[in-house]
């Protein structure tokens, strides 16, 4: 009975690691409708001190302009660790480069951090319930305030 846990657990992983790497291919990509699917309604996310949001209608908002903003991004995640809360709730860290051409003339942004989130499966489909991006550091990154990453000193 082990084994079989242990299996359905690295297939359920491999699940969560996916949308995990959706979300910066459709990024990428300036697919914002195919990001939203990713999320559940009642999502919370934060990308820096007010600026996020709670709920999907609200997220959706905060995509607005990605296409047109950027001239193109890439985002790099590495390091994926899950942590199972329950066989329907994980939590999940993960590492963040992301690289960003901007539309107006200016240096390319990089942001180094972390992504923290929280995913849920309903109705058979793992979803980011929380969503937070944390930051390291940044280099001409046009979001000046960040959620800090929390090392210790």
């Amino acid at each position: 009975m082990a084994n079989e846990t242990a299996l359905v657990r690295m297939v359920e992983e491999k699940a969560i690691e996916r949308i995990i790497h959706d979300y910066a291919y459709y990024l990428d990509m300036n697919q914002p409708e195919k990001m939203v699917e990713l999320f559940v309604d009642d999502c919370e996310v934060s990308y820096a001190p007010n600026f996020g949001a709670s709920g999907i209608e609200a997220y959706k908002k905060t995509l607005d302009g990605i296409g047109t903003f950027f001239k193109g991004t890439s985002h790099h995640v590495s390091g994926v660790v899950i942590d199972w809360v329950s066989d329907t709730e994980a939590n999940v860290r993960a590492i963040l480069l992301a690289v960003h051409r901007y539309t107006r003339e200016r240096p390319d942004g990089i942001l180094y951090g972390q992504y923290h989130d929280v995913v849920v499966k309903r109705d058979g489909q793992w979803k980011f319930k929380t969503r937070i991006l944390k930051t390291t550091m940044t280099t001409d990154y046009h979001v000046k305030t960040a959620n800090p990453i929390g090392r210790a000193e």
